[in-house]
């Protein structure tokens, strides 16, 4: 790439505090500017000091994932320099299936799975146009197994999995690397500490993960793996 050339940009759908903000650090560190999506601004400050401290810019996108045209609208003027996406938006929600509101199960699977395809949907033109691109989905262990209590997250982890794979089989002939990471296990962030206080396992260092991220990146297109799974050493699977 001449030095003229902009850097090629990586997005971040769901970018929170914690594993969002290390993704952010090491897709800078990789050499890509970041993008980071998301319905407020509250990490937005974090997100930029970590991609400068790799010397890469960040900007912040505004966006309800689970208004198609929302998303259309928001990444259009994006999609020219998108070469790389991160879904990781998510609701959790763990409850009886008889005391989760209809609302509630509906909208776990606008953001965790139908805002997926939205934003495939707006970015993957551009990509298969240049013949080169990546999407990483962020499972979870209800991705492969789902328990008690997560009929609502756990069936759309499960069609999460399902548009992965689906992706990954018509896109990846037209030069489009499609991955889906199974988080098997709890990364070590505020949100674990909020709904999790107590420690029953190891948890995963956010920039480990990021870093198996990146990796997924920098995979030659002759040896593609479409799914990862990530648990700490003494996670029981």
């Amino acid at each position: 790439m001449a030095e003229s050339d902009p850097a090629p940009v990586a997005l971040v759908c769901g970018m929170a505090e914690g594993f969002g903000v290390a993704l952010c650090r090491a897709l800078a560190a990789a050499g890509y500017d970041v993008l980071g999506l998301s319905r407020t601004r509250r990490v937005e400050a974090q997100a930029e000091r970590a991609a400068a401290s790799n010397g890469r810019a960040y900007r912040h996108l505004i966006c309800d994932l689970t208004d198609e045209s929302d998303v259309a609208r928001t990444l259009a003027p994006e999609a020219a320099r998108v070469g790389v996406v991160v879904y990781n938006a998510h609701v959790l929600l763990m409850a009886p299936f008889l005391e989760t509101e209809p609302d509630a199960f509906a909208r776990l699977w606008a953001v965790g799975c139908a805002g997926a395809a939205s934003v495939a949907r707006a970015l993957l033109p551009a990509m298969t146009a240049r013949g080169a691109g990546t999407l990483i989905f962020s499972g979870a262990t209800a991705s492969c197994r789902a328990g008690a209590r997560t009929a609502a997250f756990g069936s759309a982890k499960f069609a999460l999995r399902g548009l992965s794979q689906a992706l990954a089989r018509e896109f990846g002939p037209r030069g489009i690397h499609v991955a889906h990471v199974v988080l098997d296990g709890l990364i070590d962030e505020p949100q674990s500490e909020r709904r999790f206080a107590e420690r029953t396992s190891q948890r995963m260092a956010p920039d480990a993960v990021a870093d198996a991220y990146v990796a997924l990146i920098r995979q030659p297109r002759n040896a593609w793996t479409h799914e990862l799974d990530l648990r700490p050493f003494d996670e029981r699977f």
